[in-house]
């Protein structure tokens, strides 16, 4: 009982805890990098910096009111149990984006398009942190939600979209030049979000169809050093039966 209750309570303060470290990253990748060279951000921490460049508020307050109106939908929407995660990852971003906030003094990097890279990375491994371990940062992801729960639309297609609107708002009051690099760091962060969260473990299941199945097996065995099983296969059309091989290989080593 006290084993169960310990696991309980671990696996109710691992989303907190990864949404505090990765909280701390994520806005460490933006107040660096980001801002320093004007560029924005995906999501509600793009607008922010948006109104923080035009009127100086500071982004992370600018975060928090932002996502008052978002936190009452999603506690309408989305239950009482949501909203809680979703309005804690919303107060630690928010302090984090402003405990952070002297980093945009620094320049760190010198180069706009190297730091947009850097700071896509740096934002993208601490929102894939929060995102592997079902933490919450409120922001647009709470609206995605509701969105896929009443209309079956893909969060990533509902923040894309959004995303895409920030993008050209840019674009008509900096310049051209600024959106597109913000558009590269926000690739950049999807990109290594989706890696942090998948990892390099996933798996393909291959199936391969030969009448030399059984030379390709002991291939896939020896060389590869993944398992295999011959399947017997029969054709609906021609009625013709066929052997094959099937395998579940690394994503990396399928690539």
């Amino acid at each position: 009982m006290k084993a169960q209750e310990e696991f309980n309570l671990k696996e109710f303060l691992i989303p907190y805890v990864a949404t505090l470290i990765g909280s701390i990253i994520a806005a460490i990748g933006v107040t660096a990098f980001f801002v320093p060279h004007h560029l924005l951000s995906g999501g509600i921490s793009g607008i922010s910096i948006l109104v923080y460049y035009l009127t100086g508020l500071p982004i992370g307050l600018g975060m928090f009111i932002l996502n008052i109106p978002i936190m009452i939908a999603c506690y309408k929407f989305m239950g009482r149990q949501y909203t809680i995660l979703s309005i804690v990852g919303t107060i630690i971003m928010s302090i984090s984006f402003d405990a952070t906030a002297f980093l945009s003094d620094m320049t760190i990097i010198k180069d706009p398009m190297i730091s947009s890279i850097t700071g896509g990375a740096v934002n993208g491994l601490g929102m894939g942190i929060i995102y592997k371990y079902n933490g919450n940062s409120g922001g647009l992801d709470v609206v995605g939600a509701i969105v896929k729960k009443f209309y079956s639309m893909e969060m990533g297609n509902v923040v894309m979209v959004l995303n895409m609107v920030i993008l050209i708002f840019a674009a008509y009051l900096f310049s051209l030049e600024l959106a597109v690099l913000t558009f590269v760091g926000v690739y950049i962060s999807a990109f290594v979000t989706n890696k942090v969260v998948v990892g390099l473990k996933q798996r393909k299941t291959v199936i391969i169809i030969s009448n030399r199945a059984d030379v390709i097996a002991p291939v896939l065995m020896r060389y590869i050093g993944h398992g295999a099983t011959y399947l017997h296969g029969q054709g609906a059309y021609t009625m013709h039966f066929f052997p094959a091989v099937i395998s579940f290989l690394r994503l990396f080593k399928f690539k």
